[in-house]
């Protein structure tokens, strides 16, 4: 298990179990027999080794700290996918009154381990982001999400906007957050939805629906939309069908396309 002196960087991985205080007993005990072993699965599968992470447990809660390493892009990209498939899995063999749903928030900041658990502002930010209203929200809006994501804004723009995973900044939602004397910007996104919505509202966008600039968070600027084909504005894109220019990919074998996205067109327009 990972040790360190003093206040460190660190990354914080908190998640919680929606609704854990409104089941009764064996309910709650099962909870807390199943999270750890989809949260550890998950890891595996990502290539991380949560035995090494520093974990405080809290009944359907729980808060990991790792020492800032330069793994952050496969925490917030592999390790959140890994957890996303592997909730679904879990999810499909059991009524709706026995699935699992979690909130789950990544931030990053200086973490000290403590005679009591771990110190530092990072922790109860940590915190404040796990119960902000957004998260809430978002699962309330999509019941058929498992799971749902909120990372902080240094941990979006430094991974995600910062191009160091194979999501997009569209892919998430800028949404504020007020829970006590925390407030901030944050970064939701609904993995069971894909690249299309991170929420109620469209990704990359504020509430009030103008586009963002992750950089900067401020409004992005109108990108023009393409032409229509013929039109004087250009070439455009063409969506006729051309049987003259198709492509044939023949695999052998069965393939995994779960969240995967496909398209099709002929590459003469």
């Amino acid at each position: 298990m990972a040790a360190w002196p003093d206040f460190y960087p660190c990354t914080c991985i908190a998640v919680d179990a929606q609704g854990y205080g409104s089941n009764n007993d064996r309910r709650q005990s099962e909870i807390q027999h199943d999270l750890p072993r989809l949260l550890d699965r998950a890891a595996r599968r990502a290539g991380l080794d949560r035995a090494q992470w520093q974990i405080q447990h809290k009944g359907d809660e729980q808060l990991a700290v790792r020492p800032v390493d330069g793994q952050e892009p496969r925490l917030v990209d592999d390790y959140v996918r890994h957890l996303a498939a592997e909730l679904r899995a879990f999810n499909a063999q059991r009524v709706p009154e026995a699935q699992l749903r979690l909130r789950a928030v990544i931030h990053q900041g200086l973490v000290e381990l403590a005679d009591n658990g771990f110190a530092g502002t990072a922790v109860v930010a940590t915190a404040r982001l796990l119960n902000a209203d957004p998260l809430y929200d978002a699962l309330a809006a999509h019941p058929e999400a498992d799971l749902v994501l909120l990372l902080s804004d240094e941990v979006f723009r430094s991974v995600v906007a910062g191009r160091h995973t194979t999501l997009l900044p569209e892919d998430f939602t800028r949404v504020a957050v007020r829970v006590k004397e925390y407030e901030a910007t944050a970064w939701l996104r609904v993995p069971a939805l894909g690249a299309s919505a991170a929420s109620s509202r469209r990704p990359g966008t504020t509430e009030t629906g103008k586009s963002v600039d992750p950089a900067s968070g401020e409004p992005a600027a109108v990108r023009p939309e393409p032409a229509a084909a013929g039109s004087s504005g250009g070439t455009g894109i063409s969506h006729a069908y051309r049987a003259d220019n198709i492509n044939v990919t023949h695999v052998a074998g069965s393939v995994d396309a779960r969240g995967a996205v496909f398209g099709f067109g002929s590459s003469g327009g």
